[in-house]
């Protein structure tokens, strides 16, 4: 069997009084990407923002290569191995490309090492381009590769990505879908939040579907040829 990358059990967050996710369970093998999909407001996001513990009270399981983190603070969960690429991006605007991939430490943790500013510019051309212009200066998609970029400088190795293909042009969207092919072919683990189906579908090799904070379907991509009527039925407005 596969070595369990990151392995979610009975899994609640809140955030204040408000109970957003009922006992999430799923388990990510090592080298392997799985989606979650739902509706909006289904609870996606905050089972990506519970495993990096930016919910409010959580409890139940989350181990990370093995390690329990449920009672962990954010940074020490951090340096377990995983970076957490937020919808919102989280650019630091008045820095330089080249100063926002050079400010995050790197993790003492992560089991990957650490890729090198070359390695990175060869991977996201664009940032080479890019490399002395601010933050404010990028498009959305060369913010968005900036964003997946920081976390791989640092030694993460268990990528969470929330929307990441989100309102950019499909030639970025293809220059995306070839990054996490390129990841996953050198063993990285990835989690992905993803609305456009059609850029989840051919690089997934799990999905979860997700509704109301529980999980309703989980299912290997192998079988999305038989679970597609349930999708559509499911993920329907």
């Amino acid at each position: 069997m596969s070595e369990i990358a990151l392995q979610i059990e009975n899994l609640h967050a809140w955030y204040g009084e408000s109970h957003i996710l009922h006992g999430i369970s799923l388990a990510v093998p090592k080298g392997q990407v799985m989606t979650l999909l739902g509706r909006n407001g289904a609870g996606r996001t905050t089972t990506l923002r519970a495993i990096m513990g930016l919910t409010g009270a959580r409890k139940g399981s989350i181990k990370v290569h093995g390690v329990e983190s449920i009672h962990l603070p954010t940074h020490k969960i951090a340096h377990l191995g995983i970076g957490y690429c937020p919808e919102e991006r989280g650019i630091f605007a008045s820095l330089s490309t080249e100063e926002n991939l050079r400010l995050p430490p790197l993790l003492k943790g992560g089991r990957a090492t650490p890729m090198s500013e070359q390695q990175i510019y060869a991977m996201f051309p664009n940032l080479a381009e890019r490399k002395h212009s601010q933050g404010t200066r990028l498009s959305g998609g060369e913010q968005q590769m900036l964003a997946v970029a920081r976390i791989l400088r640092v030694g993460a190795d268990i990528l969470l990505l929330d929307e990441i293909s989100e309102g950019l042009a499909p030639v970025i969207v293809q220059a995306l879908a070839r990054m996490i092919r390129a990841l996953k072919a050198e063993g990285f683990t990835v989690v992905m939040v993803e609305q456009n189906f059609r850029f989840a579908a051919p690089l997934a090799d799990h999905f979860v579907v997700i509704e109301h904070g529980e999980v309703v379907e989980s299912f290997p991509a192998s079988e999305l040829p038989t679970k597609q009527a349930k999708l559509d039925e499911l993920l329907s407005v």
